[in-house]
């Protein structure tokens, strides 16, 4: 695909996704912005979730791990429906019934202000960081396709990618989120769905598809190997309740619902939603392979996975529309996380570090911490690009994960005891438990046997932070 189609289809996505925001955000108010004025309905907001939670970096790495894993995401995909029902029935009705704005809002009620900025903080620098680097893939795949053809430079690009997000949500906030996110959503599921038809009808033999290792799902034979059930499935459960039900970013919208039922129902409709449209990812990811076998195209063996969806999909193998659904899938994908990644940020800000939601000036204060937000990103996605080696990407992935650990001990002592503990010690603990979890995870084959850490590093972060608040209950007098 040459870069002036490419271009063409991205401008028109995005005039349309422009009209939309405008059209849901004109009338905000903060309380539109912060909470969507608790009046959004709950089956919009099921959808909409599905492109926030899948970025653009899941657009092009699921279908390229059936090569190396098959569908073993699916299991930790199963666990994220577990842990998205406990959200709807734990945690759901504890946020309506203390009317928050910011989620982080309970610590401070339950434990002091210092526990309180402990989980703002982490959310913000694990938001931050991941945001950044979601959008340094899009802006990465943009760089490739259409800027360095062009011969503009990425600083020229970050800041175009920073500056359509801030566009999208700078009116509206959740209540422009939820509708552009419904459009990002449907044009995600449809892109995926019609390259798996094109794919198909270019002639791809799946007879026995079912018995290849490209698709096999359950992983029972070797407790060490990141693969295994028990680990992906209860790793699932414990991340989507961290990384989403501790969140501001999905929990935002999930709050916007006009009662805790609607909530609960858009929680569950969601969690089955996802685990079909992550099927129809790793059902393209082993049509995409199969068709690279049996078509001779030996480029695919030396990329990495990552790279097969896109260069297969841009490559001129199939179709121009097959190119065109990918550039709009992924472009919807990677905008609908960051949208709403910065939305979530400005609210977390404002109400929870600057604590000020209820200043005379609050519109004026999140306008400029929405654009001081925008703006740090777009440092952010340069800084990642200087730096740019695969080393670099997942070193940040991993630091924003441990950041959710200490978020979840805390909820968890929280809802689960009624003591309280010395506040001011907090932020040790928090920085402690990752620090701990870390050196346990880098020899944790050797002191171990071999037993390799995979997502549940994030279950021991919690239960390191769970200890460490247990030793700092305050006795009865």
């Amino acid at each position: 695909m040459n870069p002036l189609t490419i271009l063409i289809v991205i401008a028109c996505y995005f005039a349309l996704l422009f009209l939309i925001s405008y059209l849901a955000g004109r009338k905000a108010d903060n309380a539109g912005f912060f909470s969507g004025n608790r009046s959004s309905n709950w089956l919009l907001v099921a959808i909409s979730t599905i492109g926030a939670a899948i970025s653009g970096v899941t657009f092009v790495s699921v279908p390229g791990m059936v090569a190396t894993s098959g569908w073993a995401y699916m299991q930790m995909v199963l666990g994220f429906t577990v842990g998205q029902i406990i959200i709807a029935y734990v945690l759901i009705p504890l946020y309506y019934k203390l009317n928050l704005t910011s989620i982080y809002q309970y610590l401070q009620q339950r434990f002091g202000m210092n526990t309180y900025k402990s989980g703002a903080w982490l959310f913000f620098v694990s938001k931050m960081l991941g945001a950044s680097v979601r959008l340094f893939v899009v802006g990465e795949v943009l760089q490739l396709l259409v800027f360095g053809p062009l011969g503009i430079p990425f600083w020229v690009n970050a800041i175009f990618t920073v500056l359509i997000v801030y566009l999208c949500t700078f009116k509206g906030g959740v209540k422009s989120l939820i509708w552009t996110d419904l459009l990002k959503t449907c044009c995600l599921i449809l892109s995926v769905a019609l390259c798996i038809y094109f794919v198909l009808r270019a002639g791809v033999n799946i007879d026995g598809w079912t018995s290849n290792n490209m698709t096999r799902t359950f992983f029972f034979d070797n407790p060490k190997e990141g693969t295994y059930f028990w680990k992906q499935f209860l790793a699932g459960v414990f991340l989507v309740i961290a990384t989403t039900g501790l969140d501001q970013d999905l929990m935002q919208r999930t709050l916007s619902c006009k009662n805790p039922r609607e909530s609960q129902k858009n929680l569950i409709v969601g969690a089955l939603m996802q685990i079909v449209v992550i099927g129809l990812f790793l059902f393209l990811g082993f049509l995409l392979y199969s068709y690279a076998n049996q078509m001779g195209i030996t480029q695919v063996a030396q990329l990495k996975g990552d790279d097969v969806f896109p260069f297969l999909a841009t490559g001129n193998y199939f179709p121009v529309i097959v190119g065109i659904l990918f550039i709009i899938g992924f472009i919807a994908a990677a905008y609908s996380a960051a949208g709403s990644a910065l939305t979530a940020l400005t609210t977390s800000f404002t109400v929870d570090i600057l604590n000020k939601e209820n200043d005379s000036n609050l519109t004026k204060v999140r306008t400029l911490v929405h654009i001081g937000m925008a703006v740090l990103m777009a440092i952010c996605i340069y800084v990642i690009h200087m730096l740019n080696n695969d080393s670099v990407i997942q070193t940040v992935y991993k630091v924003a994960s441990y950041t959710y650990g200490p978020l979840l001990g805390m909820f968890c002592f929280g809802i689960f005891t009624k003591r309280q503990v010395r506040d001011r010690w907090i932020p040790i603990v928090v920085i402690l438990a990752p620090v701990i979890t870390w050196v346990i995870d880098v020899n944790s084959a050797v002191w171990f046997n071999g037993y390799v850490f995979s997502h549940e590093r994030l279950i021991l972060n919690a239960l390191l932070t769970f200890i460490g608040m247990v030793c700092l209950i305050k006795k009865n007098k």
